[in-house]
Order: structure tokens, then sequence, then C-alpha cells
């Protein structure tokens, strides 16, 4: 097969993303498990999903503007090596305190998203760009559900260390592949990496997002909580102020205040905060036992089918809208796909006494995610100068994230504020929540209404964000490889 297969770099691409999207659903749903085996508390056990979205929020961006600079390929195999290493590590972890380090080296992987369409870009012809954007999509939309419908057969079946043991085999393959076939990049950025702004960035991620994960647990209104806040503001501030200073800085500001850039990224961190609260949230629901009022007392692997819906849809729609975007366009999509997110958990507020009732909520849910997540990507792809893609991009996943952990949160206070004397929460927590998750992804569909409407389906010249153009170098193609 000749090395510059765009069909097989996209497989390497796809295979690779679609392994970091499962890692971070696929140990969830066995947290329990996690938690029995390693004979630690639930509160210790959490920081398993802890410690990979904090890593995955500061490597995203950063590795992004780094294969920007360095090479994508070179970048994409560094990255692939670490998920590797990571998964590794958690398969052997004797203890909590080694799984934790190790899923925080596996949240390196989160830089796999902004490299890879990074790599699309470089490498396929312009009428190729929009629609592999898409699928690729749809096939990090569709590992999150991957992990989460396959997290119980598989624990039922083998053991929680098969979690990890399975993407070993996989990743290893994929960087073999990547190593050989993969392209480098034609033109990288010049510069250098603005190690201040990284530092800067990551702390303020941190100070952000650790409370917005703990303070269920420290208290809102604790010591812990409201200085890691205001740490995040006065970092963030900081940030900004570097950033802006920086003549090579490590997310040009010029770039993120784009129309097509701040409202896309607006729309995200609404969206995101829909989304990744039903991914936490609805499985619980349905493993609620009958004696609480409400919820079908599921099995993990049986709530992890009535999940399948969303699987199939996420997938189904993100290959479809990279049909659809030429006729329609992006922001045509990324607001459709906000309102059928506003639609399924309206629908989940006012009926969820029946298992099809659920299931159908997932398939609705499922298919705007897929529409949502390809027409994001393209949408920020597509505005951007071409040495701007990795940062930008994992700017925007970044900031998916973020809504994300701001809406499971928020959602969390509703949904626990007050308890049964079983323990359970009520019913009218859980229809609080599905209520402000349907307000969300309204606000992220009137947001989507904002970006500037405009046909993708080619990646061609894109403006700059300022007059002064960013110069790029040309990198030799090496023997064999098309440059």
């Amino acid at each position: 097969m000749p090395r510059n297969s765009t069909r097989l770099t996209f497989a390497v691409l796809a295979t690779g993303a679609g392994v970091f999207a499962m890692l971070q659903s696929l140990i969830a749903p066995a947290l329990p498990t996690v938690q029995h085996a390693l004979h630690t508390s639930q509160s210790t056990a959490t920081w398993v999903m802890t410690a990979y979205l904090l890593s995955a929020s500061v490597f995203t961006p950063i590795l992004g503007r780094v294969g920007d600079l360095v090479g994508r390929k070179r970048t994409l195999v560094a990255v692939l090596l670490t998920v590797l290493a990571g998964c590794l590590l958690a398969a052997l972890a004797p203890n909590i305190g080694v799984l934790i380090v190790a899923r925080a080296v596996q949240g390196a992987g989160g830089a796999l998203f902004p490299l890879s369409f990074g790599i699309i870009r470089d490498e396929f012809a312009p009428a190729e760009v929009s629609g592999s954007i898409s699928n690729l999509s749809a096939v990090i939309a569709a590992g999150g559900g991957v992990g989460m419908v396959a997290a119980g057969p598989i624990v039922s079946a083998l053991d929680y260390r098969w979690l990890f043991w399975i993407p070993v085999a996989v990743v290893a393959a994929t960087t073999l592949i990547a190593l050989r076939f993969v392209p480098e990049s034609p033109s990288r950025a010049v510069g250098r990496v603005n190690w201040l702004g990284a530092v800067l960035l990551s702390a303020w991620l941190v100070a952000l997002l650790l409370p917005l994960s703990q303070a269920g647990q420290w208290g809102w209104a604790s010591a812990r909580s409201i200085g890691l806040f205001t740490a995040a503001v006065v970092l963030f501030a900081l940030w900004l102020l570097s950033e802006a200073r920086s003549r090579t800085p490590l997310i040009d500001l010029r770039v993120m205040r784009l129309p097509a850039v701040w409202t896309t990224n607006t729309a995200a961190l609404l969206f995101g905060a829909g989304m990744y609260s039903i991914w936490s949230f609805l499985p619980g629901f349905v493993q609620t036992p009958g004696s609480a009022g409400y919820g079908f007392g599921a099995s993990v692997t049986a709530s992890g089918l009535l999940m399948l819906p969303m699987l199939i849809a996420m997938f189904f729609s993100g290959v479809l809208s990279g049909r659809l975007e030429p006729v329609v366009g992006a922001q045509a999509l990324l607001t459709a796909g906000a309102a059928l997110g506003a639609v399924a958990c309206g629908f989940l507020t006012l009926w969820h006494d029946r298992q099809w009732q659920v299931a159908l909520v997932a398939g609705v849910f499922g298919f705007g995610i897929g529409l949502a997540f390809a027409s994001m990507a393209n949408l920020i792809v597509g505005s951007v100068p071409a040495e701007q893609t990795g940062a930008a991009t994992g700017m925007n996943a970044n900031i998916r994230t973020i809504g994300g952990s701001i809406g499971a949160a928020v959602t969390s206070v509703l949904v626990t504020g007050r308890l049964q004397p079983s323990g359970l929460p009520y019913a009218s927590g859980y229809t609080h929540g599905f209520g402000l998750l349907a307000l969300l992804c309204l606000a992220a569909a009137l947001a989507a209404l904002l970006v500037p409407a405009r046909r993708t389906g080619r990646v061609t010249g894109v403006p700059r964000a300022s007059d002064e153009p960013i110069r790029t170098r040309p990198e030799p193609a090496e023997p064999g490889v098309r440059g």
C-alpha cells in the first residue's frame, strides 16, 4: 500500500482518536469495581476520572500547538506512545495511586484530536477535508459511546484491567502504522512554544476544573473551592496578558476573536455542558432501583445497552453530516445538533417512566451529538490559518470539556441536593437536572445561530487573524512521501 494513502492515514487517525475517546468513558461504569478491587474509598476512586480530565485539559491545546511548530506526525507518534505507556501502567497498577498516575499519563492523548484534524487539513485534497473531519468526528463521538456500552461486558467476562489491556494492543499497532505510513506536515508555523503561557494555561485550567469536579465532596463554599476559583480568575487574567504580549503566543488571541471561532466556542461550552451531563447521569438514573419511585434497577451491562441507540445515532449522524455540510453548511448542522439535544432533554424531563423512552432520548441526543461534533470541528478548521489548526481545535475541545465539567457539577447539585432516607436522590432532582440540560442545549442552539453562516464543503484559504501574515517554513518531504 502506498505510504501516502489518505485512507490508511485516516484509519490510523480514527483508531487513535477513537481509542482515546473510548478511554474517557470506559472506566466510569467500572469505578465501583475498581474501588473494591484496589481497596480504596469512593472519593479516592473518583480521582481516576479527575486525573484524566485535568491532564487532557492541559495537554490538548499545548501539544496541539507543539504539533503546529515541530510537525504533527512527530507529535502524533509521541502522544500515541504516551497513551500506550499510560494504558500499560494502568493495566499493571498494583494500587489506586499508580492507577491515578496512569490515567494522568493517558490524558495526554487529548492532543490526538487537534493533531488529527491538522493532519487531515495538511494531507487531504481540499474537497475531501470537510467530509473527512466529519467522519473523524463521528468516530470520536461514537468512541465515547463504545466506552459506555462495552465496559460492563468486558468487566463481567474478563476483569477491569482488560479495559486497559485491550487499548494497549490497539494503540501499539496504531503507533507502528503511524510511524511508517503517516506523512509529516508539509509546512509548520514559525516560532517556539510560549512556555510561560503554557504554564499559566495549565494552572488556570486545573484551578477551575479541580473544584468543579470535587466541590460535591469539598463543598461549594469551602475554603479550598473558593480559593481555587479565585486563583483560576487571577491566573486566567495573567494568561491573557502573557499571550497578548508574546510574539509567539501559545493560543493566538486574535484567532480566538474571529467571529466564527468565538461563536462556535460559545456553542461548544453550552453543548458540552449538556452532553457530558447526560453521559454522567443517565446511566445512574436507569441503574436506580424501582423502589426509589423511578429508575429500572438496570445492571451496568443493561444500562450500557440502553445507551446503544446513542452510539449508533452518533456515528450515523456524524457520517451523514459530511454529506449534508456542502449543501446546508456547518452552522445549520451545529444549530440542528444542539436543538436535537434540547428536544431530547425536554422529552426526558416529562417522560422517563419506560425504558423505551430512555432509549429514544438516547438516540435523539446521539444524533444531535454527531451533527454538533462534526460541525464544530469543521467550523474551527475552516476559519483559522493552517498553522493554527492544532491550537485552535485543541482549545475548542478544551472549552467543550470545561462546559461539561460545569454542567456536571451544577446537575449534581440539583440531583443530589435532597436525598431520600435510603440515600437515593428524589425523582424531582433528576427532573430538574434534565430540565436544566434542555435549557443549556437550547442556549447552545441560539449561540450557534450567531456563527457566520457559510458553506464549508471545501477548506481553502482563510483570513488571517490580523493583517500581519503568519509565516510558515516548508519542510523537506521524506522520500516517497507526498509533500
